[in-house]
């Protein structure tokens, strides 16, 4: 059988695009580890430790720290059916879908102010001017703010 391939940190420092001070500090927090090296030899990391590195980038892009990362390779470790790393990683996919939902009903919303603000100034010729004249006929007229607040004083 074929020995496994290994890497030195700069070969996977340019595979996924970090740096090798990126490679070492994963490896301080126990998320990789080196082979061990003889003299003044280059790192050696095996094609797991590739894998492992990807997992990270994934879990990172999904917005996961990396001490949660950690927590799921360490759940990884006690448990090699991986159904305790499936149902935590879910529950914070799970957490991260809710806190997005939210983000973007906030973020339509800001897009909605937006568009109405853009319409009123579309309409009218002096800034100072809105409302005026053209609250008649501005489909925004029941929740333009500045109108209901001089309603609500007059």
């Amino acid at each position: 059988m074929a020995p496994e391939r290994t890497y030195k940190i700069g070969d996977l420092a340019r595979m996924f695009g970090i740096t090798a001070r990126a490679i070492r500090y994963y490896e301080e927090l126990g998320l990789l580890e080196s082979d061990d090296r003889e003299g003044a030899e280059h790192r050696r990391y095996s094609e797991r430790n590739a894998v492992r590195l990807k997992r990270i980038q994934q879990l990172k892009d999904y917005g996961l720290t990396l001490a949660e990362v950690h927590e799921l390779f360490e759940l990884a470790r006690r448990d090699r059916t991986g159904e305790s790393v499936r149902r935590s990683l879910a529950d914070k996919y799970r957490a991260r879908l809710e806190d997005a939902s939210r983000r973007k009903a906030a973020l339509e919303e800001y897009m909605e102010d937006l568009s109405w603000h853009i319409e009123q100034l579309d309409k009218v010729n002096d800034f100072f001017g809105c409302p005026g004249p053209a609250c008649s006929t501005c489909r925004w007229s029941e929740r333009c703010d500045v109108r209901l607040l001089l309603a609500a004083g007059g």
